[in-house]
């Protein structure tokens, strides 16, 4: 396919696009749950179709080279196909934000007035890897009135194309627009910038991968982008925090899956834990099959390499991670503000004033308190899903679902009200 042909093929998805997004914003709460629900029904239906489709979208990982975190957020299975499921209905089973009253009031002049919340319209969806993003932003996007253009990884193409067809199903089980949900056929890089060009016809771009995909957007899009750079995410070990829940809470920050953007990518020792404790944390991440790279006296520990000056502030998306001791929480907080990415960090604590003192003074989108990083995820927060986590704070920050893929208008009443 050359060019021409991209662009004319990428012009009509965003025609189609525009007219389902208008009738999408009027669409009954009804009438996208049942295209939800009936969407869940044929992905579990259909899984092992699925399943044969990500077959060959691992076959082409590993001839590309992919490595084993990578591999890991490309494959599906049966357990993550039931969560993928579980999340359809979630979203299926929540409040539908279209038309919800955000706030109304009452003027001196007589009028009424209510500020309610109105669909985005055409969002266009540009994701790596993760072929059940597919399904999660297909799905808030309807949920929330919006039409939406889905362009996949190259290496998810077929897992993220038998997604799209149990989306489509959904949509005609209801009666609603095919063109509610389409995905960019082709895995030709000259249909993202298409994408990004397509002013008029996308209101919004989301991208949902590395820095360098994110980058891209950035630096190319003329469409309005939602944020979403690199999960450097942060654990900071207090001298007040508890061993055993510190000890549970750093592994599982790292190694429950080190590809996706809440794994953490560093680990902030306070001295005075050090002190009582020692090295006991880079010992478990070691013994755990971690790469720890670190400085000074954590060199000790066997098995740990020197640290460069880029690793801080590096997101490795693998089984490695930095690590470093601080003095105090106020060491903590000006590292995370020096090579931070404003995606999430956890203290870890039993002290109430150290712990609301990360909270008032991290200016991330996700601060958690004895909590593990992995928890930032939409599905976690009672989302159901989330089409990524926003970084920067225009509209919309941290887990964006439904209700954040909202704008909202106002709506004005008189009784013949005049302005004197």
């Amino acid at each position: 396919m050359d060019g021409t042909e991209i662009t004319q093929q990428m012009a009509a998805l965003g025609v189609a696009a525009r007219a389902a997004a208008a009738d999408l914003a009027f669409a009954t709460p009804e009438a996208k749950t049942l295209a939800l629900t009936a969407a869940a029904e044929a992905v579990w239906a259909q899984r092992r179709d699925i399943l044969a489709a990500n077959a060959k979208d691992l076959a082409y990982g590993r001839d590309k080279g992919l490595s084993e975190a990578m591999m890991d957020r490309l494959m599906l299975n049966e357990g993550r196909i039931q969560s993928i499921v579980d999340g359809l209905r979630a979203i299926a089973g929540q409040n539908d934000p279209v038309g919800a009253v955000i706030a109304e009031w009452d003027m001196p002049s007589g009028l009424h007035i209510r500020r309610v919340r109105t669909p985005l319209g055409v969002i266009g969806v540009i994701y790596e890897s993760r072929p059940n993003v597919t399904a999660d932003a297909a799905a808030l996007c309807l949920k929330s009135g919006n039409a939406v253009i889905l362009r996949g990884g190259s290496e998810s193409y077929h897992s993220s194309s038998a997604l799209h067809g149990c989306m489509v199903e959904g949509l005609r089980a209801a009666g609603l627009p095919e063109a509610a949900i389409q995905m960019v056929p082709t895995r030709d890089r000259a249909a993202v910038t298409e994408m990004l060009r397509m002013v008029g016809a996308i209101d919004v771009i989301v991208p949902r991968g590395g820095k360098g995909l994110v980058g891209l957007v950035q630096a190319e899009a003329r469409v309005p982008v939602f944020a979403h750079l690199e999960g450097i995410c942060h654990v900071y070990a207090d001298a007040a925090a508890d061993l055993d829940k510190a000890r549970r809470v750093v592994l599982n920050a790292k190694t429950r899956r080190t590809g996706i953007c809440g794994a953490a990518e560093c680990l902030l020792i306070d001295q005075g834990f050090y002190d009582a404790h020692g090295a006991v944390l880079i010992e478990d991440l070691v013994k755990a099959g971690v790469e720890v790279r670190t400085e000074g006296v954590l060199l000790e520990v066997p098995g740990t390499v020197p640290a460069q000056p880029e690793d801080f502030g590096r997101e490795f998306l693998d089984a490695i991670i930095a690590a470093k001791i601080v003095d105090g929480v106020d060491g903590a907080i000006a590292h995370i503000q020096r090579y931070g990415s404003q995606h999430t960090e956890s203290i870890l604590t039993e002290n109430p004033v150290a712990a609301q003192r990360f909270f008032d003074r991290v200016d991330s989108a996700i601060v958690m308190h004895n909590a593990s990083t992995q928890f930032a995820d939409g599905g976690e927060f009672g989302m159901g899903a989330e089409i990524g986590i926003a970084t920067g704070k225009l509209h919309a920050r941290g887990p964006v679902g439904a209700e954040q893929l909202t704008s909202f208008k106002y709506l004005v009443e008189g009784d013949g009200a005049i302005r004197p």
